[in-house]
C-alpha cells in the first residue's frame, strides 16, 4: 500500500508545482497586457496560447466589469483555491496509506 501511497504524494506535489507555475504564467500575460506587446513575439503568442483557454470561459461568464478585464484575477483565485484544496487532501491521502510523515507543502 506504501506505493500508492508514494504515488499520491508525488502526483500532490506535481499538481502544487504545475499549479505555481501557471499562476506566474497567468500573472505574465496580465502584466503584458497592460502594454502595447508585439504580437508577433514568441514569448506573447506562448503566454497567449498557453492562457487563453482558461481566460476566454471566464470572460465569457463575467464579461469585462468597469472597463477591467477581471479574467486572470479570478483564474488566479481559483488556481490558489486548487491548491488548497486538493494538493493537501491529496497529499494527507498518501501520506495515511503511506503510513509514515513524508513532510508538506507549506
Amino acid at each position: 500500500m506504501f506505493v500508492v501511497g508514494n504515488v499520491l504524494s508525488a502526483l500532490a506535489m506535481v499538481i502544487h508545482y504545475v499549479l505555481e507555475v501557471y499562476i506566474y504564467v497567468v500573472v505574465a500575460r496580465a502584466l503584458i497586457s497592460w502594454v502595447s506587446p508585439d504580437p508577433w513575439n514568441p514569448i506573447v503568442q506562448f503566454l497567449e496560447k498557453v492562457t487563453e483557454p482558461a481566460l476566454a470561459p471566464i470572460r465569457r461568464i463575467i464579461g469585462w466589469r468597469l472597463g477591467v478585464d477581471l479574467s486572470p484575477f479570478i483564474l488566479i483565485l481559483t488556481l490558489i483555491f486548487l491548491q488548497k484544496a486538493i494538493v493537501p487532501s491529496l497529499l494527507q491521502m498518501g501520506i495515511a496509506m503511506d503510513g509514515h510523515s513524508t513532510g508538506g507543502i507549506p
